[in-house]
């Protein structure tokens, strides 16, 4: 299979997959201690399911048959939107086929990339990295990794993927003892995740990607002073830069690989 082929197969498979996130990002994005959404913006319709669009066909119905009603004040979608996702989700694919090659943990990659879009979604909007989607990436890197790993012409190490998903916990975990207001827990359970995918390239990989993440932060972070939209103090989602650093970390781990 030549290079295009793969990078164009991991693109619709981005872009199928990053359609789907809507739905899932709608119900995710509550504050902590809220229970996941279960209707529509407007609270009058259950939302059922996971995957899919975030628009409400009955209040689009009820608009139709009653534009004067109270469902005029609520829109038929919801964001953040599909086109948005999608193209997030295709780019991070065909960037990792382009770096992964034919290498079997490409498939790993691919597989949980789409949950890394939709954690970055979720964290810009409400701050918050649902346990429902950490744990799981944790241990479903951690598990395809070792699978991985007995097909051949892989090109890292489970082991060291282990070793760094205990690390890069560990590290986050007494960042957040030393200054909780600055850094969630959930962030901690974000970075075993990432940490096992960083070392999976071994520990050079953990370290560049770990440095990426709190480089972009610290640039988003004083971004924000500089426009004027954030004070020193102010609160910042830091899972998308945690995110955006392991990808770059990735990138460059697989590339050299």
């Amino acid at each position: 299979m030549t290079t295009g082929v793969l990078v164009l197969g991991a693109l619709l498979w981005g872009a199928l997959t990053g359609a789907l996130l809507p739905r899932a990002a709608y119900r995710f994005a509550v504050p902590s201690g809220e229970p996941w959404r279960d209707r529509c913006p407007g609270g009058h319709h259950p939302v059922r399911g996971w995957l899919g669009g975030a628009g409400c066909g009955e209040c689009v119905e009820s608009q139709e048959r009653a534009p004067s009603s109270s469902y005029t004040s609520h829109t038929s979608s919801y964001a953040p939107s599909a086109p948005l996702l999608a193209t997030a989700t295709a780019l991070v694919c065909a960037a990792l086929a382009a770096a992964t090659g034919t290498r079997p943990e490409l498939g790993v990659w691919l597989l949980l990339a789409p949950v890394g879009v939709l954690l970055a979604a979720v964290d810009f909007r409400v701050q918050r990295l649902p346990d429902p989607l950490t744990l799981p990436l944790a241990a479903t890197a951690l598990a395809l990794l070792g699978l991985a790993a007995l097909l051949p012409e892989h090109a890292g190490h489970w082991r060291t993927a282990l070793y760094g998903a205990l690390a890069l916990g560990a590290g986050y975990y007494l960042l957040y003892r030393v200054n909780p207001g600055g850094m969630g827990f959930g962030d901690v359970k974000l970075a075993v995740g990432m940490g096992a995918v960083l070392g999976w390239y071994g520990w050079p990989t953990v370290l560049l990607g770990t440095f990426a993440g709190f480089l972009l932060g610290a640039l988003y972070g004083g971004a924000l002073v500089l426009a004027r939209r954030a004070g020193r103090k102010t609160a910042v989602p830091f899972g998308p830069f945690l995110l955006a650093g392991a990808l770059t970390g990735l990138l460059i781990g697989a590339y050299a690989a």
